[in-house]
């Protein structure tokens, strides 16, 4: 027998899902009635009153406003997944929280709610500072300040490696400086030693950080200031002022012996070359006599006597030359007579020069008159045609 078979009690439902008996109600709902009750739920929101019936059209009408509803919700959920990535930027994907893929600049697109996009800047150089008292390895107390530069290179290890890349940054880079000013001296940290300490934090910062694999790139550390306790501030002021007296000092030596090395330099390259002439000049100079002699030595095998002579008048000449002359004449009566023969020449040559120098002088000014008095003559002449002319 069917389950809707007329001439059983109508105050029993027959249906099998029981829909219309509301103390048994345990089927599922029908669809007809939960689109129009979706449909006036909607369209009391849109300002339209629900519907009473239960037709056809209205079901209808139901379904289409869901419809309605959904492709709405789908566009918007479309359109807001779109979304830009800047030229210095990377983006790092995140699918239901976990880490997916990285995205490159420009315009992507990604599913709304299922995707999160996280930008992260790769070309900007970010900076961490610390500072702090530490201890040396003297027993002396510092403040030390230090500031490194960095930027990420793997957006991804910078985000997941750890649960704080920036914070295991600092600590690294503390805990490097610190091992560093332990192991050097107090003099050193201040003074001539602020590179090293500088290069030795950077290497084992490097080291700290390399396990860790945080996806950053150490760019520069920088040792900003090291200054000792206030108590002893202005006596390590003074030992830091001798320093750089002693390095100036050392500067300035320095300077002096590079001016002063090219010239001694020069001055023995100069009497090298002296020496080397004087050297050469003597050479030849007795090789001179040597030809000399031995041209000579011909004529006096020939005439010993003349040669000898002639050769002895030449010596004298020669020494008799540059020497005061000087004649003495004791026979006259008793009388000693004494000339002084080079002085009377050196002043008879001075009278010639002053003679000749006279003379040179009168003609000059011989030549100037006589030159005025051609012009004076030539200015008449062209003043007496210009009377003339004026005359006439």
């Amino acid at each position: 027998m069917a389950w809707n078979e007329p001439g059983k009690d109508d105050k029993k439902d027959q249906d099998p899902w029981k829909n219309n008996d509301k103390k048994n109600d345990q089927g599922p709902p029908d669809l007809d009635v939960v689109f129009q009750k979706l449909a006036d739920l909607f369209g009391g929101l849109f300002g339209k009153k629900p519907s009473s019936g239960s037709g056809g059209s209205n079901s209808n009408g139901g379904k289409f406003a869901v419809i309605t509803v959904f492709a709405v919700l789908a566009i918007v959920w479309f359109v807001s997944g779109w979304y830009t990535i800047k030229e210095s930027d990377r983006g790092v994907v995140l699918r239901f929280g976990a880490y997916n893929s990285q995205v490159e600049p420009g315009l992507h697109w990604n599913p709304k709610f299922i995707d999160q996009i996280i930008p992260i800047n790769v070309e900007a150089f970010r900076t961490m500072p610390t500072t702090g008292f530490m201890l040396t390895e003297d027993e002396n107390i510092v403040n030390v300040a230090m500031e490194v530069q960095y930027r990420i290179i793997a957006p991804e290890k910078y985000l997941f490696s750890v649960t704080n890349a920036d914070d295991s940054l600092l600590q690294a880079l503390d805990s490097s400086l610190r091992f560093v000013i332990g192991h050097s001296t107090m003099d050193d940290a201040l003074t001539t030693g602020r590179e090293t300490v500088r290069q030795q934090s950077w290497e084992m910062l490097d080291k700290i950080i390399e396990p860790y694999d945080l996806g950053i790139e150490i760019v520069d550390v920088n040792l900003q200031q090291t200054r000792p306790p206030e108590e002893v501030k202005d006596a390590f002021d003074d030992a830091i002022a001798a320093q750089e007296d002693e390095e100036r000092f050392v500067r300035e030596a320095e300077a002096y012996e590079r001016e002063r090395e090219p010239i001694a330099r020069g001055q023995v390259k100069r009497i090298e070359q002296q020496a080397q002439a004087y050297k050469e000049g003597i050479i030849l100079k007795a090789q001179g006599e040597v030809a000399r002699f031995n041209k000579l030595l011909p004529e006096y095998k020939a005439s010993p006597e003349v040669t000898r002579q002639r050769l002895y008048l030449e010596t004298m000449e020669s020494v008799l030359n540059n020497s005061s002359k000087v004649l003495i004449d004791n026979k006259a009566g008793g009388n000693l007579t004494f000339l002084p023969l080079d002085k009377l020449m050196s002043k008879q040559n001075t009278t010639q020069s002053n003679a000749v120098s006279e003379i040179e002088t009168r003609s000059r000014a011989d030549e100037k008159a006589d030159k005025d008095e051609r012009l004076s003559g030539s200015d008449r002449f062209s003043r007496n045609s210009s009377r003339t002319g004026r005359d006439y």
